[in-house]
C-alpha cells in the first residue's frame, strides 16, 4: 500500500477502505507519512469529504493511535464536553467546575487555539505554572480524587489527532467535517468519557455556517458516540457574534472567573448554566433538565463551584492567586477603548473578524510553532439587537504592538454593522 496512491484515490473522490485509513493513520502517527503528503490528503478531504462510514473508521482508528483509557475503575461514570470551536468561548472553564461541584466527574481532554477560535489549553495557561500535560496515570488519579481534570492530550493518547491538529491549524484544512468530527470524538474515545456533550456552534464565526451544516456534523458525531457505546448529544448554538465580551486568553480567564463569582456577562451565564444543566442530566445527577439547572445555579451562588476552579488550579500547579487576584494575569501595553462612529442599533458583530483580529493581534497562532502572547485580545461591550448611542464604548483593544494595534481597531470597526431600524437579539441556542 503506497500513501501517495491513498491520498489520490481521496482526490478523486473515491472512499477509502478501512485497511487504507488504518495505513494512513498509522504511518502518519509513526513519522513514516511526512508532513507534507498529510497535508495533501488532509486537503483533499477537505475538498471532497468523507461518507459516514469513511469518518466512523478514521475516527476510530485516530482513536487507536495511542493508548485508550478506562475510567471506570475511578468513577462511575466520567462525563466530557466539546466545543467545535468559537470565539469568545471560554465555556470550558466555568461548566467544568460546576459539574464537578455538583458530584459529576469531568475528565477534560482540551485542544490549543485553531485558526480564529480560542484554545481552552491556551486560556488555562495565562494562569502561571498550571500544568496541561498530564500523563495517563496523572489524568486517572486525578479524576479520582478531585472529579475533575482538564488535560492536553498526552503522547500516548490519540497522538495522531495531536499531529493532525496542528498540521491543520497551518494548512486551511480547518474547516472541514469529517476532519472536525473525528478529531473530536477521537479524544472523547481515547479519554474513556461514557457521556459525551458537544456544543456545536453555528454562524460567522463557526466552522459549521448554518443550522443545516452544524445539525450534520452533531448527527455524525452522536452516531460515532453511540457506535461505540457512549452516551452522546449534540448542542446547536450560535456564533454569529462572540461569546461574552472577552476574546483573548486572559481577559477570557478573568470573564470565567467573574462568571464563577455570578458576575459574568448574561449570555455567556445563560449559555453555561444550559450546557451545565445537559451535562448533568446526560450523567446521571439530575432527572431533568429542570431540576439540573437549579443544581448549577447553586454550584454558582453558594461558591462550591468557585471552590472546584480554585481546586482545579492547585492540583494542576497553578498558582491560585491568580484566580483570587485576576488583576495578577498578564496585561497588555496599550489598552484603548474604541467608540461607536454612529447610533442605531447593532444588526452584526461578525464573530470570525473579532477572532481573527484577536488572534493577529498576538491571542492566536499563525503557524503551529507560534508563541501565544496571553495578554492581548479584545473586549466587545455590545450584542446584536442592542441600542447604542454615537460616541459610547464599543469596544477595547488590549495590544502589545501598536501598528498591530491600529490595524485591529480597523478590523474590529468593521465587525459592527449598524441598523437604523431595531434588530431582534441572537438565540443562543437552535436546537
Amino acid at each position: 500500500m503506497r500513501t501517495v496512491d491513498i491520498i489520490s484515490k481521496k482526490r478523486d473522490g473515491k472512499e477509502l477502505s478501512k485497511e487504507e485509513i488504518d495505513f494512513f493513520v498509522d504511518g502518519f502517527t509513526r513519522g513514516e507519512i511526512p508532513d507534507y503528503q498529510a497535508s495533501a490528503w488532509a486537503m483533499a478531504v477537505l475538498l471532497n469529504g468523507m461518507t459516514a462510514s469513511e469518518t466512523t473508521e478514521l475516527t476510530l482508528a485516530i482513536a487507536r493511535s495511542g493508548d485508550t483509557l478506562d475510567l471506570s475503575d475511578v468513577v462511575d461514570i466520567a462525563i466530557d464536553k466539546h466545543s467545535s470551536g468559537g470565539v469568545g468561548d471560554k465555556t470550558t472553564l466555568v461548566v467544568l467546575p460546576v459539574a464537578a461541584a455538583c458530584g459529576l466527574p469531568v475528565g477534560k481532554m482540551s485542544g490549543r487555539g485553531l485558526g480564529f477560535s480560542g484554545g481552552t489549553l491556551d486560556k488555562m495557561e495565562s494562569i502561571p505554572g498550571f500544568r496541561v500535560n498530564l500523563t495517563t496515570e496523572e489524568f486517572k488519579k486525578q479524576l479520582g480524587e478531585i472529579g475533575m481534570v482538564l488535560s492536553g492530550q498526552s503522547a500516548d493518547l490519540a497522538p495522531a489527532d495531536g499531529k493532525l491538529y496542528a498540521l491543520r491549524d497551518v494548512t486551511g484544512t480547518v474547516p472541514s467535517m469529517p476532519l472536525i468530527a473525528s478529531s473530536i470524538m477521537s479524544k472523547k474515545i481515547a479519554a474513556g468519557a461514557q457521556a459525551i456533550v458537544l456544543d456545536v456552534k453555528l454562524g460567522l464565526g463557526a466552522f459549521m455556517p448554518t443550522v443545516e451544516a452544524a445539525r450534520e456534523l452533531g448527527e455524525r458525531m452522536v452516531a460515532i458516540g453511540e457506535l461505540v457505546g457512549r452516551k452522546t448529544i449534540a448542542l446547536l448554538s450560535d456564533m454569529n457574534q462572540p461569546l461574552g465580551h472577552a476574546v483573548g486568553n486572559a481577559l477570557e480567564v478573568v470573564e470565567a472567573i467573574d462568571a464563577l463569582h455570578g458576575g459574568g456577562p448574561a449570555d455567556f451565564m445563560e449559555h453555561c448554566l444550559h450546557v451545565s444543566a445537559q451535562m448533568l442530566v446526560l450523567g446521571e445527577r439530575a432527572e431533568n433538565p429542570e431540576v439540573a439547572r437549579e443544581m448549577a445555579e447553586k454550584a454558582i451562588a453558594d461558591g462550591s463551584a468557585l471552590a472546584k476552579f480554585r481546586e482545579l488550579v492547585i492540583t494542576q500547579g497553578g498558582d491560585v492567586s491568580y484566580v483570587d487576584e485576576p488583576d495578577k494575569l498578564p496585561k497588555a501595553k496599550w489598552i484603548e477603548t474604541v467608540n461607536a462612529p454612529r447610533g442605531g442599533y447593532l444588526a452584526q458583530i461578525h464573530a470570525r473578524l473579532v477572532g481573527e483580529a484577536s488572534v493577529a493581534l498576538g491571542a492566536g497562532r499563525a503557524t503551529k510553532d507560534d508563541s501565544i502572547d496571553h495578554a492581548v485580545g479584545v473586549i466587545i461591550h455590545h450584542k446584536v439587537g442592542d441600542l447604542l448611542q454615537a460616541g459610547e464604548p464599543l469596544f477595547t483593544i488590549h495590544a502589545n504592538d501598536e501598528k498591530l494595534l491600529m490595524q485591529a481597531r480597523e478590523n474590529i470597526l468593521k465587525a459592527h454593522l449598524f441598523s437604523d431600524e431595531p434588530v431582534l437579539p441572537l438565540p443562543l441556542f437552535y436546537d
